[in-house]
């Protein structure tokens, strides 16, 4: 481990926006660009890709002994969209921790309620709620109507926004930081004093299913890609981190600020800190009087930043020191496997409420065994791929964020860590059979905020999201599914990947028909049960008993000790897996039986021994064992 005493100052290279064509400015010393060109990529939603674009340009003034700060803020938003837009709509997050917020209602309703949130919002006295209050609003220099509905500012434009025009929307907002309680807020349970995530006005996505405005009730988020240059006036003794390259070290001290060069402290009681993020779709950041951070350089040329408490007690202190030289492995393992991660910096900082991921980094807890501190920057890491860099409309889709971060993260683990597990994934698989055989199991199709259950949520979300890979292991083969992986990045980073791309970028890999596989394991609730239906001397009959039809892997033991794999395509796939098994006649899915004969006496049968198929009764997948 090497330290150095500041932050990446600048992007040496043009962050790839791999099909992409949006224009983005990435010298961080300069104002991001305001401009950009339309979205001319092909995806498989149709043949003229758009995504929308922002520019964010914000002054803080932030008062630490009564949470309360004041906004500045600059919006210049591209309309990439072939439609004209009559309105607009920003989240104001901090309005959830309101009591009667819709947040609070849910968690007093939901039967299984979040112990972090629970009934604590309704409690909040007025200096310890949460709010963002928008006091002026303008289109290009003229007042505009706005309503502030719960976590919702709904904004009627003067002017629509025609295709390919840009706006200026220029704002006053006052705001407070609320306890901590979900993620972001104040004097979290380990004492760190800011962790402000979802803080600022943001603009809501508009995408080609129109402009995703669902209420903030502590599920997950949607943004816009674009460009921040955040100005943060705050408490001299207060060390920042967070999203974004810092421009001006020299002059915040706390161990930033170059050696070589005199520092020079502005008077007064505040320090201006400048962060420029580039081609990101959020911005967060945390700060405290006791961070320590620390630099750790890899060989690649990116900077991994860590900042902690230093009154953490002895073992956790080590611990964060151990976990920099793994962060690295974890970076490098996430890089090759899913594709290079494009930034020079990323950022893991002691705050929130557990592990959140955020654009460039995260915040978590740091009062944790070695094991579970790597455990969770593994996981978070991982979500700079499935979430920062595809970005999936996480409130429709979670499972394509949580699942396949739990996928990736899991294995990861599993080499860093060392443990070598033949399936890293048993975990969800052992989640998914409980819930269904607890009968709560909810289609992973449900809107992320109206689930039943939050164990459901849960299972769907991380568990069968992370089986929807493992599983498909199974169907086109581990290499496949590495490859496909990679496609899906090359393919659709920077942009809003839906459930359809990922399915494709499998097809194309694989040579394979996957619609049956992604309607039945996403959209249903379908399970799969398959049985060794009955063996008469050299004939095996099996039977599909679950509703979900899937290709099946046989082993055959025969009378004379000898054994022998089979392979069962299923039809609707239109091909098979890479396999040196036998490959029998295909399988229709509306046939519940199928039978066919070896060339010697069976004495033994089992489907499915990698245990990759999420079979909910496997105690009829054998036979003579």
């Amino acid at each position: 481990m090497k330290k150095t005493l500041f932050f990446g100052l600048t992007l040496s290279v043009m962050i790839s926006c791999v099909s992409v064509k949006t224009k983005v400015n990435t010298e961080t010393t300069q104002q991001p660009s305001v401009k950009t060109s339309t979205v001319t990529t092909t995806t498989s939603k149709s043949d003229a890709y758009w995504q929308q674009h922002v520019d964010y340009t914000m002054d803080i003034d932030m008062n630490v002994n009564n949470y309360q700060y004041k906004g500045k803020q600059e919006l210049v938003y591209t309309n990439n969209s072939p439609d004209a837009l009559n309105k607009v709509f920003y989240h104001l997050y901090f309005n959830a921790f309101q009591p009667g917020s819709q947040m609070d209602v849910r968690s007093r309703n939901i039967k299984d309620p979040s112990k972090k949130i629970g009934d604590r919002i309704s409690k909040l006295s007025p200096s310890e709620i949460g709010y963002i209050k928008v006091n002026t609003l303008s289109q290009n220099g003229t007042s505009v109507e706005h309503q502030t509905v719960g976590t919702i500012l709904e904004v009627t434009l003067n002017t629509p926004i025609q295709p390919g025009e840009s706006a200026t929307f220029s704002m006053n907002f006052d705001a407070q930081v609320p306890v901590q309680i979900r993620r972001s807020g104040r004097n979290s349970s380990e004492g760190v004093a800011l962790s402000m995530s979802q803080w600022y006005p943001k603009m809501a996505e508009y995408d080609f299913e129109g402009w995703h405005t669902p209420p903030y009730i502590a599920r997950e988020f949607h943004g816009v890609w674009g460009n921040f240059d955040v100005t943060l006036h705050i408490d001299k003794n207060y060390v920042v981190g967070g999203s974004g390259y810092l421009q001006n070290p020299q002059e915040v001290g706390h161990g930033y600020e170059d050696k070589n060069k005199s520092l020079n402290l502005p008077s007064g009681e505040k320090l201006t800190w400048n962060f420029k993020a580039p081609n990101v779709h959020d911005f967060t950041w945390a700060a405290d009087p006791e961070y320590i951070h620390d630099t750790f350089k890899m060989n690649n040329g990116i900077d991994l930043h860590f900042l902690y408490k230093k009154t953490l007690e002895a073992k956790y202190l080590e611990n964060w020191k151990n976990l920099q030289p793994k962060t690295a492995e974890l970076m490098t393992y996430f890089s090759e496997n899913v594709g290079q991660y494009p930034y020079k910096q990323y950022s893991v900082i002691q705050g929130g409420d557990g592990g959140m991921e955020y654009a460039m980094s995260t915040l978590i807890t740091g009062e944790r065994s070695f094991g579970s501190l790597l455990g969770v920057t593994s996981h978070e890491l991982a979500h700079t791929w499935f979430q920062f860099l595809l970005a999936t409309n996480e409130s429709l889709h979670p499972w394509m964020d949580e699942g396949f971060t739990t996928h990736i993260s899991n294995k990861a683990m599993n080499k860093v860590s060392g443990r070598n597990i033949e399936n890293p994934q048993v975990g969800s698989y052992r989640h998914y059979f409980g819930i269904v055989a607890n009968n709560i199991e909810e289609s992973m199709s449900t809107h992320a905020d109206r689930y039943n259950t939050n164990a459901a949520y849960s299972m769907a979300s991380y568990s069968k999201g992370n089986l929807f890979l493992s599983q498909l292991e199974y169907v086109i083969g581990k290499e496949n599914v590495a490859k496909g992986l990679k496609k899906y990045f090359t393919d659709f980073s920077f942009k809003h990947p839906i459930p359809n791309d990922i399915k494709r970028s499998m097809e194309k890999v694989s040579g394979i028909h996957l619609d049956w596989y992604l309607n039945e394991w996403t959209q249903t609730t379908h399970t799969i049960d398959y049985g060794v239906k009955a063996v008469e001397g050299n004939k095996i009959t099996l039977e599909r008993i679950g509703k979900m039809p899937m290709p099946i892997d046989v082993s055959v033991t025969y009378a004379d000790g000898s054994s022998e794999e089979f392979n069962i395509p299923l039809r609707i796939m239109r091909g098979q897996k890479p396999t040196a098994a036998t490959v029998l006649k295909d399988w229709t899915w509306a046939h519940p039986t199928y039978s066919f004969t070896t060339s010697k006496t069976v004495k033994s049968v089992e489907i499915d021994k990698s245990k990759l198929m999420a079979d909910v009764k496997m105690d009829n997948n054998t036979f003579g064992k």
